[in-house]
């Protein structure tokens, strides 16, 4: 019964959707990638927000339930009968009484399984599609027949979108750059590679009395060039999110100037990469949302850059990448075995992390691994020392966010 009522739910709502599009005809700006979806549509909002009136995504609103939410109204929860209530009501008074309407939305297509691309685009097909990228081993590559099948999927964004529109893709993933062959629409590129139209050089981290506070770097088009400074983010993967961002500035008729002063108010989302100061005076990298396996290579690549004492790295497992676990769990190994001073594993995949790095050089008396996440939290505390960088990150149902509430600082005052 809760099925066929869900079902009745989502068929509703995407049929209100689909009239909410027709009637008040905004412009789609829609993005797809195995990771830096998140922080793309907001590096985006920043962008455009006080340029347009913009209306983005909130949270995870980004499948079947989600996407619709976002068309119908500024909606940031869900569920209950008295939310669907609302959310239908107010949806078909908008549909008989004019109402305000954002000119732009920002919206998310997560593709989980065959078809999903589909199901969103028959509700709003986008006028630009960025894809962000993609890497050697997609996330929920286990529900496709195989990686090229999932990519295939993805690609139907750009597939979709006519021809005065515009393609962004990231010119440093060649699996991205692949895609090219599926569009009529034309085609824009970020990176830090040269061949990128949108280029990002001159990459560092900033520092203050020795701690990390934000990240430098220039954006290049059309060979003019502006530096950038943005404090509170530290990965290229948010630099990559503020490149694609840039495109879409550039489109809408904004110069260098302007979109770097606008990428200034561009934050961390909780638990995707950013900064939360830790007890013991440590800082703590949070990406404990989720961890796909080109997420997981950029944060431990984010750990080994920045300057510390010790780097501490907290990993859980990675999850619906079928066949691939093993193989990509032991390439974490061997990739945090030159980074990371400690290693604490979480979760029955993660172990081959730990056991990978132990073959690759991390002793095997600063590698610790635990089943659960709530394991783990009272051992964290003992091991992490003054000035310790800490980086948390695994799939979302490990539960490592519980490890960040209990080492950071403001919930340590609350206790």
């Amino acid at each position: 019964m809760k099925k066929f009522l869900l079902d009745i739910i989502k068929s509703l709502i995407r049929r209100l959707a689909q009239k909410t599009i027709q009637k008040y005809d905004p412009g789609i700006i829609a993005i797809t990638g195995s990771v830096g979806k998140t922080s793309t549509k907001m590096a985006i909002y920043s962008v455009l927000q006080g340029v347009r009136k913009v209306r983005v995504a909130h949270g995870n609103f980004n499948n079947e339930i989600g996407v619709p939410l976002t068309i119908l109204g500024d909606w940031n929860e869900s569920g209950g009968a008295w939310f669907w209530c609302k959310v239908i009501i107010s949806s078909l008074w908008k549909l008989i009484i004019p109402s305000e309407y954002p000119e732009i939305l920002i919206l998310e297509y997560a593709i989980d399984r065959p078809g999903d691309m589909k199901y969103l685009l028959d509700i709003a097909k986008p006028q630009i599609g960025i894809i962000t990228a993609i890497g050697d081993v997609p996330v929920h590559v286990e529900y496709f027949l195989n990686k090229d099948a999932l990519v295939r999927e993805k690609s139907r964004l750009i597939e979709y979108i006519p021809v005065h529109g515009f393609a962004i893709l990231n010119a440093d993933d060649s699996v991205v750059m692949n895609m090219k062959e599926h569009t009529r629409a034309h085609i824009m590129t970020f990176g830090f590679s040269e061949k990128s139209e949108v280029r990002i050089t001159n990459f560092e981290h900033r520092y203050i009395d020795g701690k990390p506070v934000g990240v430098l770097f220039k954006l290049n088009y059309g060979g003019s060039f502006v530096p950038v400074r943005i404090d509170g983010i530290f990965s290229k993967a948010q630099i990559y999110a503020c490149g694609a961002a840039t495109a879409i500035g550039l489109m809408f008729g904004l110069n260098l100037v302007r979109i770097a002063e606008n990428l200034q108010g561009y934050k961390a989302i909780r638990g995707r990469m950013n900064v939360v100061k830790g007890i013991k005076d440590t800082i703590i990298l949070d990406d404990s949302y989720n961890a796909a396996p080109l997420a997981m290579w950029n944060a431990i690549q984010t750990l080994g850059e920045i300057k510390a004492k010790r780097r501490v790295a907290i990993l859980g497992d990675m999850l619906e990448i079928g066949k691939y676990s093993l193989e990509v769990h032991e390439a974490i190994g061997e990739r945090i075995a030159e980074y990371a001073d400690y290693l604490i594993t979480v979760g029955p995949r993660a172990r081959f992390i730990g056991d990978s790095a132990i073959r690759h050089g991390l002793s095997e008396k600063k590698v610790v691994g635990f089943e659960r996440a709530e394991n783990a939290i009272e051992p964290v505390v003992d091991l992490i020392r003054k000035d310790d960088v800490i980086l948390i990150k695994g799939s979302h149902s490990i539960g490592l966010e519980r490890v960040v509430e209990r080492i950071s600082e403001v919930y340590n005052k609350t206790i």
